[in-house]
């Protein structure tokens, strides 16, 4: 006969305080608020209820959390290019608003950080879009000129840098719509030496 209340009874698993779900979306919502120096292990820890430690359980450090918040940015901006009509300009356009919604989430996808994975799947609708104007030969070379276009017009745009007055959506489509014709057209032709 045993002598403790307590022999035999089975362990229960101490309950999860909280999840890499919520993690990263705290991360996200630091990182918005304070930049990246802002997503710290304390700082997400706060957001969360749980000390700092805690984290560790779920992302093996600074690093890891920075990447899985990109990730995260990037999942969601994939639903949203998913989401519109499947054209080069309106996954643009679509990505612009991400941007401007999530500047320091954009910002963090350029740095980097992310998965690799994560950008591949980040790719795949604009290289789609890219394919059907250019065809699949150009496809990759296509949605490279779209995206540093895009992400350099973005950048410059939440930097403050268009100074010089006029309207910046305006020369956004501009941008986007002399981009496609220049694409449409064939791109630069055979002048290319592989």
């Amino acid at each position: 006969m045993g002598n403790s209340f307590w022999e035999g009874a089975e362990e229960v698993p101490t309950p999860e305080k909280t999840s890499l779900g919520a993690i990263v979306a705290a991360g996200r919502e630091a990182l918005e608020m304070g930049g990246p120096q802002g997503l710290t292990m304390q700082s997400v820890a706060t957001r969360v209820g749980v000390r700092a430690p805690s984290l560790y359980k779920h992302v093996r450090d600074r690093a890891a959390l920075l990447a899985a918040v990109a990730d995260d940015a990037l999942d969601e901006l994939v639903a949203r290019l998913e989401a519109t009509d499947g054209s080069l300009e309106e996954g643009i356009r679509e990505y612009r608003r991400f941007a401007q919604g999530h500047p320091e989430a954009f910002r963090l996808t350029q740095s980097g950080v992310a998965s690799q994975e994560a950008l591949a799947r980040a790719v795949a609708p604009i290289l789609r879009a890219s394919g059907e104007l250019v065809g699949e030969r150009d496809q990759l070379e296509a949605a490279r000129l779209v995206t540093a276009w895009a992400v350099g017009f973005i950048g410059m745009e939440l930097g403050g840098a268009f100074r010089l007055g006029g309207d910046v959506d305006r020369s956004f489509e501009y941008g986007l719509a002399a981009i496609r014709s220049a694409l449409a057209a064939g791109g630069p032709g055979d002048g290319l030496s592989g």
